[in-house]
């Protein structure tokens, strides 16, 4: 193995650890890559409303991107500095007094939680007040609600529970043998007084918990060392540092340039979200955003959907049918082929649309119940206004959230990261639903990169997020079209419409859903 020790560069290691999948990237400080590697892992959802994975799985994946990524540097002759970690975000499992996980990892996108959060919801002034301090809505996203429902519904697991993991603390006491989380995934905990900067006690003795069953919250800047057995099946030096980081909400912002006032970032991977910083936690009159934390003295408030890409992929295996080995030995994308057909098209799919709530929904509904739905199909439609369809009806969705942010401040460029970025056509079809600059940037990879930033910051390469104002540079800039503007307001106006009106419904057809589990 090589001698890292007497490293001059400084070269981190962005682990951006996702919903479905895992990304490692070798950064420089100006923001090249240098290499990467990528890794899938399952979600299970084996009924309406769960969202599980098996967190040893996702470490092993990280595992092997993070060596891939290694034995590169070493083939080119250069040195790491260190690696910095970026998770997804509201995961949680319980564990036994041994730390054995008593569950599978139950993500954001499970649901299961609905009955109690509505149960919550009776109590308007209980609710407002967890989320002034919180900064969290009430929803079954949010470990908190989990922890409710695993006490309710599993009173024996929840009596052996003597740990609570996150699959962050999960991650990072893997690598450094350290159990501890960083601010960022605490305050999307829904345990975290955003204020005291602290798990918040009354919350804490709400769900039947102690602060000893939570990990230690430190600095996203927190930094440990790799374990000596850890160091060997990475193929990297033992003692390197790890910083903790934070979650990929948050670090999409700084990966991407979007710091300054008016910048916003808009994401769409396998969920999507809006985001845009702010030097104090924010909250909503209306409850429809979240604020999360960045560094000590920054925040990201912000609204996220459930439902982004994972739509996508729906489309491309229930509807389309496009086997990923079949158009692999003609070298075509799947999803290349979905963009091709959707841009045929005229924008608004001829009057189809979609509502994209097939995980239910986060901001700005906050509402589980949530189904989706496919409205005005008639004999004309065919899959390609369907495809076309469901990229409109995420862009509709994340339109919601960003007229909550424009109540926190004045919009003047919003910067994008994700793998909607690779499509042109998406990227237009947002721009004129937003009636907004599109702007994407030159790196749209922006989680990894907001993770090694904070490994600059944490080694004194950078003094804050700030050195990056000018580092992120666009690479090209979408202007809404009239035409398309106008047919977009017109179909959001009914979109909306259809939301308000069908809520009974919606909650009616997903307790028949569950019905057929019980």
């Amino acid at each position: 193995m090589l001698d890292f020790s007497n490293t001059r560069s400084c070269i981190w290691i962005g682990v951006d650890v996702g919903t479905t999948g895992v990304r490692a990237i070798a950064y420089q400080k100006d923001g090249l890559s240098l290499c990467s590697a990528d890794e899938f892992y399952p979600l299970e959802t084996p009924y309406p409303d769960w969202a599980e994975q098996n967190p040893e799985i996702i470490y092993k994946a990280i595992e092997k991107v993070v060596r891939e990524v290694a034995n590169t540097l070493i083939y080119k002759g250069k040195n790491v500095s260190g690696i910095a970690i970026s998770t997804v975000m509201h995961s949680f499992a319980p564990a036994n007094e041994n730390r054995e996980l008593l569950s599978n990892m139950i993500t954001w996108a499970d649901s299961r939680s609905v009955g109690i959060v509505n149960e919550l919801k009776k109590d308007e002034a209980l609710v407002k007040g967890f989320y002034e301090r919180t900064c969290c809505p009430t929803h079954s996203c949010y470990p908190f609600l989990k922890i409710l429902w695993v006490r309710k519904n599993y009173p024996d697991v929840f009596a052996k529970m003597r740990y609570i993991y996150s699959l962050k603390d999960y991650i990072f006491e893997k690598m450094t043998g350290e159990w501890v989380v960083d601010k960022s995934s605490a305050s999307a905990s829904g345990l975290y007084n955003a204020h005291k900067m602290d798990w918040d006690e009354e919350i804490l003795n709400y769900a039947g918990i102690t602060r000893e069953q939570l990990p230690p919250v430190v600095s996203t800047t927190y930094q440990s060392k790799l374990t000596d057995s850890a160091a060997q099946r990475l193929n990297l030096p033992e003692n390197l540092p790890v910083v903790i980081g934070a979650t990929d909400g948050v670090l999409v912002n700084v990966g991407i340039g979007a710091i300054e006032d008016g910048q916003l970032s808009a994401t769409i991977g396998t969920s999507g979200a809006i985001r845009m910083l702010t030097k104090t936690p924010k909250v909503d009159n209306l409850g429809r955003t979240w604020c999360y934390n960045l560094t000590d003295d920054m925040w990201v408030a912000g609204g996220a959907i459930n439902n982004g890409g994972i739509i996508m992929r729906w489309l491309r295996d229930k509807v389309c049918h496009y086997s990923n080995h079949r158009l692999e030995d003609i070298d075509i994308d799947p999803y290349d082929l979905m963009t091709l057909k959707a841009s045929k098209i005229p924008a608004g799919a001829e009057g189809l649309l979609l509502l994209p709530f097939f995980t239910g929904e986060r901001a700005p509904y906050w509402n589980s119940e949530l189904r989706g739905m496919f409205f005005g199909l008639s004999l004309n439609h065919s899959r390609s206004h369907m495809i076309r369809a469901g990229m409109e009806g995420i862009c509709f969705s994340l339109n919601c959230v960003l007229s909550a942010l424009k109540d926190f401040g004045q919009v003047k460029d919003i910067r994008v990261s994700g793998s909607f970025t690779k499509s042109p056509l998406w990227l237009q079809i947002m721009a004129d639903i937003f009636g907004e600059h599109i702007t994407l940037p030159q790196n749209s990879e922006g989680a990894a990169f907001g993770a090694a930033i904070l490994g600059f910051i944490a080694s004194g390469e950078m003094k804050d997020i700030s050195d990056t104002a000018n580092l992120i540079k666009p690479k090209k800039v979408y202007k809404p079209q009239a035409e398309n503007k106008e047919v977009y307001e017109e179909l959001f106006d009914i979109y909306s419409s259809l939301y308000e009106k069908l809520q009974p419904d919606f909650a009616r057809i997903t307790t028949y859903q569950n019905k057929m589990y019980k």
